[in-house]
């Protein structure tokens, strides 16, 4: 009996145990299986921030470790029921799904320096043993130096970095994901030298050992070339240094943008007639300027993972009218190139090979123009665009909207509260969007939005002052108007009592309305307010609210008021003779539109202004929206959305001119024309101006952008 058990043991274990280890791996096999099924695991590994809105799929989350493991046990057992080692070894990683191995996290340390970077590994095949290493494209480029080419297909990444060339079939393997585009860097990195590691969530990245051979400046038409020798190819990336070169002389310091005083508001005073300022966040008051010191340059610092002999350094750098200094610091293993130059320019740093070298210009023009389809339905690109004379650096994003799995959604930096502030960079990672721009206007004090934000066809905040905003659903439709919303509070004695804003943080004398979309509770936002509770507790003929209270604000800030969850509140600011109409027990009706009507019908909505295109005309109206002529002249960095005729939409940040500053509004809704807008609208721009990609900011260094409110988030869904 004994010796039956042990025979049918044996058979068990030779033919079918690993029979029933292959069966799983024939699945994954079948045609479109493997791939399906490696594409399903690098999605899920990009997904691994807390917080990311529902759009995202919070539960498929993992750990950034690899889950397939040696187990020694594993392997004795087989060996004891007479397994050949080796061959069951295989067995049994085959019938783990490749999903499974993926090994991934948010850190890339780079000869030791800790960067934010995305990166996953995986099994190059269902069968393999080898995994292939996928990096996060932009934050390579930024924090390496490998360039990217332009690219008509997105999955393929030509790429250049010093005489490594990966062009046309030897591109980079490329994959959008969600929330990141990785690039196969397996090929790359072998060729360029570098050592690469898995740690937990962190890959370690080695390169050989490089040094500074040589280091040339010579002047040229269009301003200084810095060239940086090297004995072999070596990373580098280009820094923003947070310390400006002041000018001699003072001068008046006005804020970045009209919208953001430097100085707090002064809550409401209570007053029969109020002037509406030029822009919601400017206090009626003149604002005292305080003289800072004037900034003429600004310096930035290249840093090359290369050692320098500091003979080499003895020599003199010469300066220009461009190239204000010029330093170059040993730093270990280390070299640091620090330039000031022009305030609002940037150095253009590419490199070289045979010999290897690292090419840095100081010129107007330094907007590297790209083309690069990113992902299906999301084309990258950058390049000048001329009016007149001018020439303005343009950074886009074009999205097709009605590309299968790519959503559109206003997103908050302190959801699911409508108070906060956060840089667009923080707010995007959060959100888990795999693009985004920074949206409509905010008070800098008090962090709330001022103008339209809609979402899930919730008013979130109310819009302002007649300023454009753009509309838009799930079925690629875009609406962009100038946009008012018309609330009237109706008495059973049929009085009709204007409500001026709708869950807003932009105080004006009259009728102010809070709904559970702002919040739980009102904290009166001006002093002296009367604040009237509603409830929906009443239901005779169309009046189904009635007051519940009545109760003075006091003093700006320091007292809450619950919002009744079928009900609102209504704030009563500056005219308070209309108080007796709002007793307690007193029935209410209220009617609410949209002008244009239109609108009414889109579930998403974010405010913005002025409008700058319509019907492929520019429109531009400063004083139909609430704004100075004197702001609309201002020229700032900008960034904007539009409209195609084909039903696109342009996301855009215009930064300076070559030589000159940002253009102003009217230089703006010409940039968008040019460019193919149909519609388009400004938005928050200055030191707010963002454009995210892919878990970076393509338009400017991250030190150098603001804390934004809300932004406007492009998510692609697999």
């Amino acid at each position: 009996m004994k010796r039956n058990l042990l025979y049918w043991r044996r058979i068990l274990s030779v033919w079918i145990l690993p029979v029933l280890a292959i069966a799983p791996s024939l699945v994954w096999n079948q045609p479109g299986k493997a791939q399906e099924g490696e594409r399903a695991g690098l999605i899920h590994a990009s997904r691994t921030r807390q917080g990311m809105n529902s759009l995202a799929d919070s539960d498929s989350r993992l750990k950034p470790t690899e889950i397939l493991t040696d187990s020694s046990l594993e392997k004795t057992s087989a060996m004891k029921q007479g397994f050949q080692p080796l061959s069951e070894y295989r067995f049994l990683a085959q019938s783990v799904a490749p999903s499974l191995r993926i090994r991934q996290g948010s850190q890339v340390s780079l000869n030791g320096r800790i960067l934010p970077l995305s990166w996953t590994q995986q099994p190059a095949n269902s069968t393999s043993a080898d995994f292939r290493t996928w990096i996060a494209d932009v934050g390579l480029m930024q924090s390496a130096g490998v360039d990217l080419l332009s690219s008509a297909d997105s999955t393929k990444q030509p790429v250049q970095w010093f005489s490594v060339s990966l062009t046309g079939t030897q591109s980079l393997a490329a994959r959008a994901t969600g929330s990141y585009r990785y690039l196969d860097v397996t090929d790359f990195a072998s060729l360029a030298g570098w050592q690469i590691s898995a740690d937990g969530n962190v890959l370690r990245i080695t390169s050989p050992v490089a040094n500074v051979s040589g280091i040339r400046q010579a002047e040229r038409e269009w301003g200084s070339r810095i060239v940086v020798d090297l004995d072999r190819p070596a990373p580098w990336q280009v820094n923003f240094v947070n310390k400006p070169s002041p000018s001699p002389t003072p001068t008046p310091n006005p804020p970045d943008d009209p919208t953001k005083p430097a100085i707090p508001l002064q809550s409401l005073r209570a007053a029969p007639n109020l002037e509406t300022p030029d822009d919601p966040t400017k206090p009626a008051l003149p604002l005292q300027r305080r003289p800072l010191q004037q900034i003429i340059g600004q310096e930035w610092s290249i840093a090359i993972d290369a050692k320098v002999d500091p003979a080499l350094l003895q020599d003199t750098f010469q300066t220009s009218k461009q190239l204000l200094s010029l330093k170059v610091e040993p730093a270990g293993d280390r070299t640091r190139v620090k330039v000031t130059i022009p305030l609002g320019w940037r150095p253009q740093v590419f490199s070289e090979g045979n010999p290897n070298r690292l090419v840095i210009d100081i010129r107007p023009d330094s907007l590297v123009e790209k083309n690069i389809l990113w992902a299906p339905g999301v084309r990258w690109q950058q390049q000048y665009q001329n009016l007149g004379s001018a020439r303005f650096p343009v950074v886009w994003l074009e999205v097709n909207p009605r590309q299968a799995g790519v959503k559109i959604r206003p997103i908050l930096s302190n959801p699911p509260t409508d108070q906060g502030t956060a840089p667009l960079l923080q707010t995007a990672e959060v959100s888990g969007v795999a693009a985004a721009i920074n949206a409509g206007f905010f008070n800098r004090i008090n962090r709330l939005a001022l103008g339209a934000i809609r979402l899930d066809n919730k008013w979130l905040s109310g819009p302002i002052l007649n300023r454009g905003a753009i509309a838009w659903n799930d079925g690629g439709e875009f609406a962009i108007d100038r946009l008012t919303l018309q609330e009237t509070v109706i008495t059973p004695a049929n009085q009709f009592l204007p409500v001026s804003h709708l869950n807003s943080a932009y105080v004006q004398s009259g009728i102010g309305r809070y709904n559970s979309d702002w919040g739980t509770t009102y904290t009166p936002l001006s002093g002296n307010e009367i604040v009237v509770t509603v409830g929906g507790d009443s239901l005779r003929d169309s009046f189904a609210s009635r007051v519940v209270s009545q109760s003075p604000g006091g003093a700006a800030g320091t007292t809450t008021f619950p919002i009744p969850a079928n009900g609102y509140i209504l704030a009563l600011r500056s005219d308070l003779s209309i108080a007796p109409q709002f007793t307690p027990g007193t029935l209410l009706r209220l009617e609410t539109n949209t002008i244009p009507a239109d609108f009414n019908r889109f579930p998403y909505i974010l405010g913005g202004g002025p409008v700058l295109v319509q019907n492929s005309r520019v429109v531009l109206d400063a004083k139909a929206e609430g704004f100075s002529d004197a702001y609309v002249r201002q020229t700032a960095i900008r960034s904007a959305i539009g409209r195609t005729a084909a039903g696109n939409l342009l996301i855009v940040a215009v930064h300076n001119r070559a030589g000159g500053a940002g253009p102003n509004f009217a230089e703006l809704a010409q940039i968008l024309q040019q460019m193919g807008a149909v519609e388009a609208l400004n938005l928050d721009g200055g030191s707010s101006t963002s454009l995210y990609l892919g878990g970076s900011l393509l338009d400017r260094p991250p030190s150098t952008a603001a804390r934004v409110h809300n932004a406007i988030g492009i998510f692609i869904q697999p």
